[in-house]
């Protein structure tokens, strides 16, 4: 009498659900922004920015995305996940070419260097964060020395992120 169904219950749950072009693309765009923690109009704003520059609009928008400080924070093993990342970047913990910034959406630059300030340094907390981050590869566009001074290198490729998000999609729902 009580039997599991793998159709959903109703007169129409055994239709065939199949995803429209946009939807798919939305989907795309939302799993962007959820995995760099973006609202919409920050994410609007990063797309406009990626338009406007030369080359293919999709990488230049993983690119920007990429070097947001908050990110940095996270590629490099501070801090367990880009939330945390933002929180640890609010908080005051880090500074860029020695002036502190606690800004998580503040762009890094090529030839920036991100370091913990030296008041952080002794936390537990970050002394936790980098030993079970050790095993974590740190990208190739980011350099990173014992005393945990980094040093952005060059600008992030498409090949460096490795986020499964298809940036074409991102690209055509926001030419319509």
């Amino acid at each position: 009498a009580i039997a599991r169904r793998s159709y959903a219950p109703g007169q129409h749950g055994q239709g065939r659900k199949k995803m429209s072009e946009y939807g798919t693309q939305l989907r795309e765009k939302q799993k962007a922004k959820r995995y760099y923690g973006l609202l919409e109009n920050q994410f609007h704003d990063y797309f406009e920015m990626a338009n406007k520059k030369a080359g293919m609009t999709g990488e230049n928008l993983l690119s920007i995305l990429e070097t947001r400080l908050d990110n940095v924070v996270y590629r490099l093993g501070f801090a367990m996940s880009r939330a945390e990342a933002r929180q640890l970047v609010l908080h005051g913990h880090f500074t860029v070419n020695g002036k502190k910034v606690n800004i998580p959406s503040y762009l890094v630059k090529v030839g920036d260097v991100v370091e913990l300030k030296e008041g952080s340094r002794s936390l537990d907390k970050f002394k936790g964060s980098l030993e079970a981050n050790a095993s974590r590869v740190v990208p190739k566009w980011l350099e990173m020395d014992k005393n945990n001074v980094a040093k952005v290198v060059a600008e992030p490729a498409r090949e460096d992120i490795d986020l499964p998000i298809e940036e074409h999609l991102i690209v055509e729902l926001y030419s319509k």
